[in-house]
């Protein structure tokens, strides 16, 4: 009798461990299997005649044809001046990284998805790019969203307990503090700027990407930015849609 409840006590102890090895099998192989999506065509932006760009960006050596400028944000709804930032981006990605192939209505769609282009909680972007509202993202308390304490001291988002996802492009400000960049060329890297947000984003996904032309690299790079499947096929429809409507890809 004592043999079979040691018996009954071994089996009951394997049963539990199974189970709790496979509930962190599961996820893990959830994770290294996850289905890498094939990247948007790159939709093209017309460069303006000349010489001339932006000579108040880091890097930017294109401008965008200003009346490229205004039917590509007609078509796509975008703000013209977060559509040139993210053009201007894209220049300086390219320029720095030729291997990456990031495309501009990539940046695009995680701008809108982010933060609507800056116009969140009815904001706008300025002349100069700057975001008028305030966008910054809810309490990262562990409440439906990570935990995350804070980095910055409620500098950028106001919070000296916990982060908040702050600007366009929806920064962390422990990110930002290694990813940040100047892209206006104001001596300043301002999550809140459109133009420092965009380069910073760009550089950021290249980064972790590789080469975003690839199914790989592009899944990859967007998971990087925000670790949701429903994150990726959200970024993935917006920039293909982004794409036909300035005439690129199918």
């Amino acid at each position: 009798m004592l043999r079979v409840k040691r018996f009954v006590v071994f089996a009951v102890t394997v049963v539990i461990a199974s189970a709790a090895l496979s509930f962190w099998v599961i996820p893990q192989t959830g994770q290294e299997s996850r289905e890498a999506l094939v990247p948007p065509p790159l939709a093209s932006a017309r460069s303006a005649s000349g010489a001339g760009g932006i000579t108040t960006a880091v890097n930017v050596t294109r401008n965008p044809d200003a009346e490229w400028l205004i039917e590509a944000s007609g078509h796509t709804g975008i703000p013209e001046r977060a559509l040139r930032a993210y053009v201007a981006a894209v220049t300086a990605a390219h320029d720095s990284s030729p291997q990456c192939g990031i495309g501009w209505n990539t940046l695009a769609a995680i701008g809108s998805v982010e933060s609507d282009h800056g116009r969140h909680g009815g904001g706008s972007l300025n002349v100069a790019g700057q975001a008028t509202g305030q966008v910054v993202g809810p309490s990262l308390d562990g409440a439906g969203f990570a935990a995350i304490k804070d980095t910055d001291r409620g500098v950028l988002d106001g919070d000296a307990e916990w982060d908040h996802a702050v600007g366009p492009m929806q920064f962390i400000p422990s990110t930002w503090d290694y990813a940040g960049r100047d892209g206006n060329g104001d001596g300043v890297a301002d999550p809140f700027n459109i133009d420092d947000a965009a380069l910073s984003a760009a550089g950021y996904l290249c980064a972790r990407g590789g080469d975003l032309t690839t199914s790989r690299g592009w899944t990859a790079a967007i998971y990087a930015y925000n670790q949701s499947d429903a994150y990726l096929q959200e970024v993935r429809q917006r920039a293909v849609r982004y794409a036909r409507e300035t005439g690129t890809g199918g």
